[in-house]
Formats: C-alpha cells, sequence, structure tokens
C-alpha cells in the first residue's frame, strides 16, 4: 500500500479532527501589545474549512498548550464546541474530550507542530502535520501538509476528509449555481 493509500484508508476513518492553535491555526508567534494582551490572526479559509467539515459531520475540537481568551472566541465563533486549553498533556486532554463520548483512537485525526503534539500524534489512526513543525513531529506525521500553520494549512486538511468520504460536494453545493446555464 503506498503512503497516499495508507492517508486516505486513516482519513475515511477520521469522526473527529483534533487541532492545535500556535502553529497549526495560527502562524505561531505570539504577539502581545503594550498592555500584555496577547493578538493572534486566524485565517478565514481554516475557519470556513472547519465549518463546513462539521456539517459533513466530523467533530472538531482543540487543544492547546497555552490559555487565551482570543482562542475561546474563535472556537465559539465557529462553532467548536470541545476546547480544552493551558494543557501540556495533550492526551490526557484528549482522553477527557472524550470521556463522557468515547470515540476510538483510529477515528482520530490530530493536527500539531510540536513536541507536545507527540503525546497525541503517536496513538491517533491520522496524525498530521504542518510543514515548518519540529522535525520529530514531520517525521512521525501520516500527512505533512503544503500549507504552512495560520495560511490555509486546516482548510487543506478538512477539505481532503471531505473528499475522500464523499462529502465534499454536498458541502460545496451551497456555493454553486445550479441547474442549466451555469457559469
Amino acid at each position: 500500500m503506498t503512503a497516499e493509500e495508507k492517508l486516505n484508508e486513516a482519513l475515511k476513518k477520521v469522526r473527529w479532527l483534533i487541532l492545535d492553535v500556535d502553529g497549526v491555526l495560527t502562524d505561531g508567534k505570539l504577539y502581545f501589545d503594550n498592555n500584555g494582551n496577547e493578538l493572534k490572526t486566524f485565517n478565514t479559509l481554516d475557519g470556513h474549512g472547519i465549518k463546513m467539515l462539521q456539517k459533513s459531520g466530523v467533530g472538531v475540537a482543540i487543544i492547546t498548550g497555552r490559555r487565551s481568551a482570543v482562542v475561546e472566541r474563535r472556537a465559539h465563533d465557529l462553532g467548536v464546541g470541545k476546547l480544552i486549553q493551558g494543557r501540556e498533556d495533550k492526551f490526557a486532554a484528549l482522553e477527557e474530550l472524550f470521556a463522557d463520548e468515547p470515540c476510538r483512537l483510529e477515528d482520530i485525526a490530530y493536527m500539531g507542530d510540536d513536541y507536545p503534539d507527540l503525546l497525541v500524534m503517536t496513538r491517533i489512526g491520522c496524525p498530521i502535520s504542518v510543514p515548518d513543525a519540529a522535525p520529530p513531529v514531520r517525521e512521525r506525521a501520516l500527512w505533512v501538509t503544503a500549507a504552512r500553520g495560520g495560511e490555509g494549512a486546516v482548510r487543506e486538511v478538512c477539505d481532503r476528509i471531505m473528499q475522500v468520504q464523499g462529502t465534499f460536494d454536498a458541502a460545496l453545493a451551497p456555493y454553486l449555481p445550479a441547474g442549466p446555464g451555469e457559469h
């Protein structure tokens, strides 16, 4: 089985996409204003991809080592109800996420970029990294996205999951004209 076939088999099983924040949903840089307020930039393509993926039936959750009101707001805006912040042991956080709603580890895709993400990535069915991730993370990923963190990497993953699962055309349909005379 080729690497591509292995990836597609893993993506077919995905019921949950779990995301890290810094370096995955953002560019990984930490911005602070003169008052010490943290600022983060998020890619709108990622956000819309997350919404489409959730509508297709795949759940999305966030686990991050830092605490940020900005992340809480972003998760809320995207309809991501499962969010755990301020946790270095991300596998313990993953177990907590699914304590009341069990999910098989092989049905989880996880996107990470740094060493704390390895606690989850080495145990789930579909580990994914961004190209600017730490080398040990990239080496253990089943897929390294073309886009960098904060630059559409999450959208790339959302679209691919839907394509492999056969839900992409239905997710895209509301944005296309219907019937004869399409232009």
